[in-house]
């Protein structure tokens, strides 16, 4: 399809019209949004951006800043995501490894949402990272480098999803065995079929909350800020004022470190334990696919990116630090089966089970509502990689379901496939670490796409946005790839250096099969039909400045 110039409305909606019918698909209804009181600007300038970008506005733009910024600490979940996957770094090298890995990697991320912004305030659309990459590459390889960001995208959206839903599973199973019928024997053995049962309990749970309830969601996340707010104080209140075991000195938490369980190295040991911290704060990028139901998406979306990382480490280290101050013995907590440390903690701080299943009730409701976020942006961003035809079947997962307002369809795919993914867990117990490990690197990959392609280019996109950061921008950027490329073979590392079937990380060998199959399907299907999304680089530039000029 050819560039145009932008003109009107009309003009813009009928070259997605074209683009539309290349691509197979019926055109849908268009839901019509009308100017929000009470804020700055009509979402009609959004759609108007939109439109320029070759796509018509098929969700209700409902959410605020506030409330996006809400859905984004969401999606990462801070306590939730810290307290379940506590056993990289107690195994790693402990209190030092806890704490000082958090707020590096915290720093880092922001170096992330920072380049992320700058991109989005100018290509601010659910195809997220994919798109950008698009429109940023030269036309020789924007193909190409698409397909792959997007596969890495809608891949990482969906593990990442799984890897939540599995983890909330794991952690209702230690949190159950807080009571033990003999020392140190659960009540509940956690066989694999009953955490798969959990598991699929959950995620039908979080399915059905972010299909049937969509136009509530921007309520439950804010819900969900105060909830956690008042499920920390509780937990760090009460395990730092009861103590029942004592209390670590300030030098045993803020200097201590023992890789002596991992086997590894001790400076290699502290890197692989930086996955509790990857883990918790991967989700970053993730809100970019709600672009189009964000009311001035340009702005919003990268100021809910970079304020929610900065709120998440300090979340993060007030809810870390207290928990070191009562950390049980390291090697009793890197022995344990279920790899989930946080509720044996809780439970010998506070001397009771009943109490600590009390303390864990909210980081439980969290995870829930985590995954109820995490099902919404993995289902954007399989709709919008389908809306260009990227994914075998795209015609039937690229429609919208107009009562609802969702992209139904999208949605049942993504939870068909980590249902499916989640039977690998029959065959390894260790399944868990794969999930994680290959949603951390294909989101970080998939960030990392758009940032490398502008700085290659001169960053000469980014100038455009609302939210360029000059010089910073650049240092953010090269702090974000030296990250992509270290966090890509880390974290697909076991987390003991004696290796075992059981605690192999299985993360490289899902990350194959998905590389395999993604090129092979380029190969077969995609080199000759993909047209990735339309190009309309002169209309997107002038309706952006459109934009601007109204606020």
């Amino acid at each position: 399809m050819s560039d145009y110039r932008y003109g009107t409305q009309s003009d813009a909606y009928a070259a997605e019209h074209d683009h539309v019918l290349r691509n197979g698909a019926d055109e849908k209804e268009t839901k019509l949004n009308n100017t929000y009181s009470g804020d700055d600007a009509s979402p009609n300038n959004a759609d108007n951006l939109l439109a320029a970008m070759g796509y018509k506005s098929e969700l209700v733009r409902s959410r605020s800043t506030l409330q996006v910024a809400f859905m984004s600490f969401v999606l990462a979940s801070v306590p939730y995501g810290l307290a379940t996957t506590l056993y990289y770094p107690v195994v790693g090298g402990g209190p030092t490894n806890i704490i000082w890995g958090w707020l590096a990697v915290s720093l880092i991320i922001l170096a992330v949402a920072a380049s992320l912004g700058e991109i989005t305030s100018v290509y601010p659309t659910s195809g997220g990272v994919y798109y950008q990459t698009f429109m940023i590459t030269p036309p020789a390889y924007r193909k190409i480098a698409s397909w792959i960001c997007g596969w890495c995208f809608v891949v990482g959206n969906i593990t990442i999803t799984l890897s939540v839903n599995f983890a909330t599973a794991l952690f209702l199973v230690a949190c159950i065995n807080v009571y033990e019928s003999a020392p140190g024997v659960g009540i509940l053995a956690g066989a694999p079929y009953q955490v798969f049962l959990l598991f699929l309990a959950i995620t039908l749970f979080c399915n059905a909350v972010s299909a049937l309830g969509n136009k509530w969601l921007p309520w439950l996340d804010t819900f969900a800020i105060f909830w956690t707010f008042a499920g920390v104080i509780a937990i760090i209140v009460c395990i730092l004022a009861i103590a029942s075991n004592g209390r670590h000195s300030a030098k045993y938490v803020f200097t201590e470190f023992d890789p002596s369980n991992s086997g590894w190295v001790p400076g290699w040991s502290f890197m692989v334990g930086l996955l509790h911290a990857a883990y918790a704060t991967s989700s970053t990028g993730m809100i970019i696919s709600m672009c189009e139901e964000v009311r001035e998406p340009a702005t919003q979306v990268p100021k809910a990116m970079v304020a929610t990382v900065a709120l998440n480490t300090i979340c993060g280290l007030v809810f870390l630090i207290p928990l070191v101050f009562v950390l049980p013995d390291q090697a009793m907590l890197s022995a344990l089966l279920s790899g989930q440390p946080t509720p044996v903690i809780i439970r010998e701080a506070v001397g009771s089970p009943g109490a600590a299943i009390g303390l864990l009730t909210p980081l439980l409701v969290l995870g829930l509502l985590c995954g109820i976020g995490c099902t919404t942006a993995a289902s954007r961003a399989t709709w919008a990689f389908s809306r260009d035809g990227a994914i075998p079947g795209y015609k039937l997962w690229s429609i919208v379901n107009t009562k609802l307002d969702v992209p139904l369809n999208a949605m049942m795919l993504s939870m068909v496939v980590q249902l499916a993914l989640g039977l690998i867990y029959f065959g390894a117990a260790a399944a868990f670490n794969a999930f994680s490990g290959v949603g951390v690197i294909c989101l970080t990959l998939s960030y990392a796409a758009p940032i490398l392609v502008s700085l290659l280019t001169g960053r000469k996109q980014v100038k455009e946005g609302e939210f360029h950061l000059g010089a910073l921008g650049t240092f953010c950027n090269y702090v974000a790839l030296a990250w992509s490329a270290l966090a890509t073979p880390l974290f697909c590392m076991p987390t003991f250096r004696e290796v075992t079937p059981a605690s192999m990380n299985y993360a490289s060998v899902v990350l194959a099969a998905v590389v395999v199959i993604s090129t092979i399907w380029y190969f077969v299907w995609g080199k000759q039909n993909y047209e990735g999304p339309p190009t309309h680089e002169d209309a997107v530039l002038e309706a952006r400045r459109a934009s601007m000029a109204s606020r």
